[in-house]
């Protein structure tokens, strides 16, 4: 049971043969990192320089593995020799409210990987670890580009309250999720040296798709959303 140090996310994963998987994320609620239950287990697909993302800022030296690789992998090998299209239903607590879901095994995992992934202090995902405190399951493109853009603009108000410049243009904002493509290239890689099927690399698919969206959702000047701050007619 979580602290009340502690932030709390509840998976499971209900399979249709009767089988199920249970996984519960506790966060540091200060700092948003992951606090394992047990020490992380490393192994060769987490090194470092095992398909080291090309954008990756981090030393072997000071790193010998992968932060976010190792955040995976408690989860990666339990779905390895699964195929993404497998019925589920996916049961999700959090602290005010339970989602419910029955959907295809790497859309319910897309949304638990995305937690395991901007939690694991890893330089290029950080960027989003604010969203992981509102974290919505099971979110579509509209809704996870209008919580984006809205957190960044958060974010750059607190800039501004420090006095510096803010962002208004959104460059920042497209330019993070440019390098996000490219650590989710990177963990492809590491993720095809050891699964057999494609549960996991296909959820990561659905959380690249979101990451491409994004920047041409505000490179449209966010027309898809415009509506929404429009006077209604008469």
């Amino acid at each position: 049971m979580a602290s009340a140090k502690e932030l709390a996310f509840k998976y499971y994963f209900m399979f249709e043969d009767g089988t199920r998987a249970t996984y519960e994320i506790n966060l540091d609620r200060e700092t948003l990192l992951l606090k394992p239950e047990q020490e992380t287990p490393s192994s060769e697909w987490t090194r470092l320089e095992h398909h080291k993302c090309s954008n990756c800022p981090l030393s072997a030296d000071d790193h010998a593995h992968c932060p976010l690789a190792l955040n995976l992998s408690p989860v990666v090998p339990r779905f390895s020799r699964m195929f993404s299209y497998e019925k589920v239903n996916v049961l999700v607590e959090t602290e005010t409210r339970t989602y419910s879901k029955n959907t295809t095994l790497q859309s319910g995992l897309s949304s638990m990987l995305g937690i395991y992934m901007v939690t694991a202090g890893c330089p290029i995902m950080d960027r989003l670890r604010p969203m992981v405190r509102f974290h919505l399951p099971f979110a579509t493109i509209e809704e996870t580009v209008f919580r984006s853009v809205s957190t960044y603009l958060l974010g750059q108000y607190f800039e501004y309250k420090k006095g510096r410049r803010p962002d208004l243009t959104l460059k920042g904002l497209m330019d993070g999720y440019k390098q996000i493509q490219m650590v989710n290239h990177g963990m492809a890689g590491r993720m095809r040296s050891i699964v057999d099927k494609d549960a996991n690399l296909n959820a990561l698919v659905v959380l690249d798709v979101f990451a491409k969206e994004l920047p041409f959702s505000i490179e449209s000047s966010l027309a898809n959303l415009e509506y929404l701050f429009s006077p209604p007619s008469a």
